[in-house]
């Protein structure tokens, strides 16, 4: 089953949590504190493997979860890191954020892998805590949740020659005679239902690869036939070639053939119309195919090669034209920097980083940097409220309570805690 686009959830691990303890040994006098801290929850890592060409790994599996860090303990122990997951994907594999829909990361190369999804750094023991002033601190920290994220999985197969056309123009025929690939063949439309890759050998000893895309006809871009599911593997591409059934057997135009494909070409995405072209003129061995030639070179202006597949005739010639054209291509990146996340800079806000409504007499306070407050921290001593309290206080909490109207007794909520204002 060829699968090449997937939803996915993730869920990092969450960081162990910290160990509030202290020493206890006969002979050590005010042994101090001995909590240790939590491990890092397992990052969701994304892993190009050469040995694999579809998503089909990945369609059944809506949400990959992360491992929690290993809790610290007494003694000065910290907690184990968690392992990572390790997600093997195809080569050409992209992977978007969803939330803003910018790219994470294009692995286009065995063995290279990308950080999706970080684990939550292990919370602190109270060791970590212990300073000069406060030399036996009584707090500890929960360990930081992992990152959640969607994101979209997308395969677009790396290849340097897309061979495109109307349905039964010859496409199966020709890659099933210039490499190994064996695609299904039949006298009927759509027989070719998934892409198709070889790797294509010279006279001469050059190779390059070669994807046979099915399902285009005229609405592909907008989702007839089969099109609109694989014109984005052709973005990859170096150089479009063009299958052009030159007999006319079906009834069809060849020019007209022609202008259709390239049309939906520039409805998905203008810039393939940018990158070099060829025309091969198939099944040359048919009646009328001469005189359609002639007429078609009068049309067209890019270099026409005719063939006869079913006969292997005129191929070779064919292979060596396009290595040339090959040699003197340089790959272009799929997308532009500032698609990629890691090159996005982000300016800074003026935007508080948090919100308060009313909700039922209940002050409900949201925002990312306060929740992970409450998560990460551990309710079970004075010390430990008090420094919460100083937190939210710093953020400014307390003064915009103060200016929203808040009275003291009122119940603020914080995800599904609750607490009483005091100002």
């Amino acid at each position: 089953m060829f699968i090449d686009e997937v939803i996915i959830e993730l869920q990092a691990g969450d960081g162990g949590n910290g160990c509030m303890a202290f020493r206890r040994e006969k002979y050590v006098p005010m042994g101090g504190p001995a909590g240790g801290n939590g491990g890092r929850g397992s990052n969701i890592i994304f892993k190009a493997d050469e040995g694999l060409n579809t998503l089909v790994d990945l369609q059944y599996q809506k949400i990959i979860k992360g491992k929690k860090g290993e809790n610290g303990s007494g003694k000065g122990k910290h907690g184990k890191d968690a392992e990572d997951v390790i997600v093997k994907v195809p080569v050409g594999t992209i992977i978007t954020n969803l939330e803003n829909n910018l790219v994470i990361a294009d692995l286009i190369k065995h063995g290279e892998e990308v950080i999706v999804a970080r684990g939550g750094r292990g919370g602190r023991g109270n060791i970590a805590f212990a300073n000069r002033n406060n030399p036996a601190p009584s707090i500890a920290e929960n360990g930081e949740p992992g990152e959640i994220k969607k994101i979209k999985v997308e395969l677009k197969l790396l290849a340097d020659v897309g061979l495109v056309g109307m349905p039964s123009v010859g496409k199966s025929t020709i890659i099933s005679k210039i490499s190994a690939s064996k695609p299904k063949i039949a006298a009927y439309h759509f027989t070719t239902l998934v892409p198709n890759l070889g790797v294509v050998k010279t006279k001469d000893k050059r190779s390059f690869v070669v994807a046979d895309l099915p399902g285009l006809i005229k609405g592909a871009s907008l989702g007839e036939g089969l099109g609109d599911q694989f014109l984005k593997h052709i973005e990859r591409t170096r150089v479009i070639a063009h299958v052009i059934d030159m007999s006319a057997f079906e009834g069809r135009n060849p020019y007209e053939d022609y202008v259709i494909i390239n049309e939906e070409l520039k409805n998905f995405n203008k810039k393939l119309l940018d990158k070099p072209q060829i025309v091969i003129a198939n099944k040359m061995d048919l009646p009328n195919a001469k005189e359609n030639l002639e007429a078609f070179k009068k049309k067209v202006n890019v270099p026409i090669y005719p063939i006869s597949a079913i006969n292997n005739e005129g191929l070779d010639e064919v292979l060596l034209v396009l290595a040339d054209m090959l040699e003197k291509l340089e790959k272009q990146p799929l997308y532009e920097p500032e698609k990629f996340a890691s090159h996005v800079v982000y300016q800074y806000q003026e935007e508080e980083p948090f919100k308060i409504y009313k909700d039922n007499n209940v002050w409900v306070i949201k925002g990312e940097q306060v929740e992970k407050l409450v998560k990460m921290t551990r309710f079970n001593s004075d010390e430990a409220v008090l420094r919460f309290t100083n937190k939210l206080r710093k953020l400014g909490i307390d003064d915009k309570l103060r200016e929203l109207g808040a009275e003291e007794g009122d119940t603020v909520r914080i995800l599904d805690f609750e607490f009483e204002y005091r100002p």
